[in-house]
């Protein structure tokens, strides 16, 4: 990966780079924080209308925090592709392992699903927040569209397909 690609892939020209970054080194972190901002996600995520049943509000959302995902990926991708990701080391057992950056960039769009719920919350068995949490962490768990997952056999694709597919 050199700045010249780098800046023939971004439209600008070589020396641009060097006003805006210290050395080469110093883009792909600029890339992964760009990409792990969720201002946009959480903009959208805020723009649902709560007049909306539930369910197309949360499908709605599901598919803003896929986007968000899909984004984070790709950037992820092109840099693990080009050896230049950076992964924080192991943890020591026992010890916390969670990132601050990363809680942050969690806490937005999980304040913004929490509020997608606030209006269900009389019939709701969980707290609005608490709901957020987990329909977060089960989008991140179920991974991108069409990657393969244990149980399909390596077939990819959405639940509906898969469950076609058996058929």
């Amino acid at each position: 990966m050199t700045t010249a690609k780098i800046a023939r892939a971004a439209g600008i020209g070589e020396g641009t780079i060097f006003r805006v970054f210290d050395d080469k080194d110093a883009l792909p972190a600029a890339c992964t924080a760009e990409a792990a901002r969720p201002d946009t996600t959480v903009a959208h995520l805020e723009s649902i209308s709560p007049d909306q049943p539930l369910a197309a509000r949360l499908a709605e959302a599901a598919e803003t925090m896929r986007g968000h995902m899909t984004r984070m990926g790709a950037v992820a991708g092109t840099l693990a592709a080009a050896g230049r990701l950076e992964r924080p080391a192991p943890g020591k057992p026992g010890k916390e392992t969670r990132s601050p950056d990363r809680e942050a960039g969690l806490a937005a769009p999980r304040a913004a699903l929490a509020a997608l719920f606030e209006p269900e919350q009389d019939g709701l068995r969980l707290a609005p927040e608490r709901l957020a949490d987990a329909f977060q962490m089960l989008l991140m768990a179920a991974g991108r569209p069409g990657t393969p997952t244990p149980d399909d056999g390596g077939a990819g694709g959405s639940l509906p397909a898969r469950r076609a597919h058996r058929r």
